[in-house]
């Protein structure tokens, strides 16, 4: 079973990203599923129900969101009828949408699972609670359960990927659009990376115009911060190849497209 995951996508620039190498990698790699992290793709915050929809028609099986699932308020007429998005688990009780999702491929159950950190966010639910209440229903169904784990403090991350090893197939990290260089496979059997990092401007900030960072950080005024529309763009995701019969991941890799990095078919 392999799992493809494309990291937060950032605007117009990483959709185009997506549009263009989606079909390229999963002709590459064969993903049984793809994955997008899509909580930004809407001008920089938030997702529209065309844009849920074209990462559906570029390839995806599933569309996580984060802390911006609720940065545009159209969401709120669409997200009940969304049946392939998942927004955080730990979000309050009675909260729109759902926060995890059963895929069928060829007969074969796959959970994925969205949960929102709290170090240095918004005071959620506990998410290493709400892990176990989710992990333990998902497992009376399946074996292969992935989990985006939407956080920003990489010892957060950590400990999650520590708290759930064996339990679940793989966690990736989102949010902080930096791609780390850890991926690995905990000692009990469950794929790793402490984030996938960021699908859209290469040449600037996080995604974000460096001009204006620069000038927050130079003189502590508030500036409006933009999707970088200018420059370079590139894709940053992982290849997760998981054993069906255990559950386990048998090999994770990362995936890396810029002009620094060219894609190679």
């Amino acid at each position: 079973m392999k799992i493809l995951f494309i990291g937060d996508v950032v605007g117009s620039p990483g959709r185009d990203m997506v549009h263009d190498y989606l079909p390229k990698l999963k002709e590459k790699y064969r993903p049984n599923i793809t994955i997008i992290n899509g909580e930004n793709a809407a001008a920089g915050k938030g997702i529209t129900e065309k844009i849920y929809k074209e990462f559906l028609e570029h390839g995806a099986q599933v569309v996580t969101l984060g802390n911006h699932t609720w940065a545009k308020k159209e969401i709120f007429e669409f997200i009940e009828d969304a049946k392939y998005m998942v927004r955080p688990a730990n979000f309050p009780q009675d909260t729109p949408g759902k926060g995890s999702v059963f895929i069928n491929v060829n007969g074969t159950e796959v959970a994925v699972i969205n949960i929102q950190g709290r170090s240095f966010l918004d005071p959620l639910d506990d998410p290493f609670r709400k892990a176990d209440e989710i992990i333990k229903e998902a497992r009376k169904r399946t074996n292969i359960i992935f989990l985006d784990f939407h956080a920003e403090a990489t010892s957060e991350k950590q400990a999650m990927g520590m708290y759930v090893d064996g339990r679940i197939s793989a966690m990736v990290g989102t949010h902080t659009h930096v791609q780390t260089a850890d991926e690995r496979i905990l000692p009990k059997g469950t794929g790793y990376i402490t984030d996938v990092g960021m699908t859209g401007p290469y040449d600037a900030i996080l995604g974000v115009e460096k001009e204006a960072v620069m000038k927050r950080f130079l003189t502590s005024l508030p500036v409006r911060f933009e999707v970088d529309k200018k420059g370079r763009a590139q894709l940053n995701g992982c290849l997760v190849t998981i054993d069906k019969n255990t559950g386990n991941t048998k090999k994770i890799e990362r995936i890396l497209i810029n002009d620094d990095h060219p894609f190679f078919s």
